[in-house]
């Protein structure tokens, strides 16, 4: 089961990529919340596949989507996932409710690798303005798992694989490395989040 920090508002937007993560958040919200699915579209290969998938499910269950595409050109000295991130973040703060994020226990040991390879370990945040993130002591297979048994459609997107983007080489080839030396460091990661959302 999810577990949730903080108590979700019943009014919410649901930031939806495709993947199991954010389509079980709203699978798992539809039914005692009163949810809109947000959709960034990044514009890569498999963008238009991950839009059909979000757009049929919100029709199928009658929930409300907005998307936004990228229109303007990436700076030149700024990397692409920085671009990527900057991007999608002014689309959440432009709704006046706040936005749900699947982020998830992996997704804070990666950030917490990152960080720390650069000389300053932190935790990804509960919340970046309206941004909020309940799920981020809900360990990653437990939403594919929730897709699986609920029978809710997702797409696993190839360029997760892709090497050239930092974050792919952490989750992929770091963090697996990581937890053979310590095999405990999600319980100690969840603990850190436990504790600084109670501060």
């Amino acid at each position: 089961m999810f577990n949730i920090l903080n108590e979700i508002p019943r009014k919410v937007t649901v930031a939806v990529s495709g993947g199991p993560d954010s389509m079980a958040v709203l699978d798992f919200l539809k039914n005692a919340h009163s949810v809109t699915a947000c959709h960034f579209n990044h514009g890569t290969q498999h963008g238009s596949g991950a839009e059909e998938l979000v757009t049929k499910y919100c029709k199928d269950n009658n929930i409300k989507l907005v998307t936004k595409y990228i229109k303007r050109p990436r700076p030149k000295k700024q990397s692409l996932e920085e671009f990527w991130r900057e991007e999608r973040l002014n689309f959440f703060h432009s709704f006046r409710e706040q936005v749900v994020t699947g982020h998830h226990l992996q997704d804070q040991m990666e950030w917490w690798l990152f960080t720390s390879t650069h000389g300053n370990p932190r935790l990804i945040p509960y919340n970046n303005g309206n941004v909020i993130r309940p799920f981020l002591t809900t360990p990653r297979e437990e939403f594919r798992e929730w897709c699986i048994r609920k029978e809710v459609p997702f797409l696993d997107d190839p360029s997760n694989q892709d090497r050239k983007h930092m974050r792919n080489l952490i989750r992929n080839e770091i963090l697996p490395l990581t937890l053979e030396v310590n095999p405990g460091l999600a319980k100690t990661i969840k603990k850190l989040v436990e504790k600084q959302n109670k501060t």
